[in-house]
């Protein structure tokens, strides 16, 4: 399953109304792990930068005025999100930027279909909130304190673990270590992107076994009525 944590920069908040997308940040998941691809450009938007929006992202209209045009930059945007589900947290902001940018392209715009919304994940997850992205990764506990300005980049890069979080996905590493992160307690951490040999976590106190003598023998003789029992006497006891 491909998916793409996914943000944006604009000049403001209305694309209707003359805001224009400034910068597009996108880090590709493969079944909620990260693969080091990622997808990142500055654009040219063609106008000011108002100071609200420049205080968000420290973007001026002096840097951004060599950058490229979206139009130029639109069919390899399309090629990295190909059929992937676009992850982005408060996506009608970020979609209403990035298909009004493709609508004047002259491109196929995105589907909402293709869109995963980590806010409303967020508020089923956490009705009573605050449910902004520094406020959970405050509650998980993730590291933003590079987080000065915003950055699409960046922010893609905290929304993948924010919304690993979200849907419980650092749960599946549990029990799960590679030979490097091996310890003498057995204990091991696993980080979206890093692959190895995995080792079921061994139990510090073996459970007791329910089975008594005698219905394991009585086991072991039927097995080997069935002839062949290597399989199955392997697992004897």
């Amino acid at each position: 399953m491909r998916e793409i944590s996914f943000d944006t920069e604009t000049t403001g908040l209305n694309p209707r109304g003359g805001d224009r997308l400034v910068e597009i940040g996108g880090v590709e998941l493969i079944n909620h792990i990260a693969t080091g691809n990622s997808y990142h450009v500055y654009i040219n938007p063609q106008r000011d930068m108002p100071e609200e929006a420049f205080r968000v992202h420290g973007l001026s209209a002096e840097f951004l005025s060599d950058k490229p045009l979206f139009e130029h930059v639109a069919d390899e945007f399309l090629e990295f999100v190909g059929d992937a589900t676009l992850v982005i947290h408060n996506a009608a902001f970020d979609m209403g930027f990035i298909n009004m940018e493709l609508e004047r392209a002259g491109r196929r715009t995105i589907s909402n279909s293709q869109v995963l919304d980590t806010l409303d994940l967020a508020r089923r997850k956490h009705p009573s909130g605050p449910n902004s992205l520094d406020a959970l990764c405050s509650r998980y506990g993730i590291d933003n304190s590079k987080r000065i300005k915003h950055g699409a980049l960046l922010d893609a890069e905290i929304l993948a673990e924010v919304y690993l979080e979200l849907i419980g996905g650092r749960q599946t590493a549990l029990g799960l270590i590679t030979e490097e992160e091996e310890t003498s307690s057995g204990s091991a951490t696993f980080e979206p992107g890093e692959l190895g040999t995995f080792h079921a976590r061994q139990r510090p106190t073996p459970l007791q076994r329910l089975l008594q003598d005698s219905e394991l023998e009585a086991h072991k003789a039927f097995i080997e009525g069935m002839g062949d029992s290597y399989i199955w006497s392997k697992y004897n006891g």
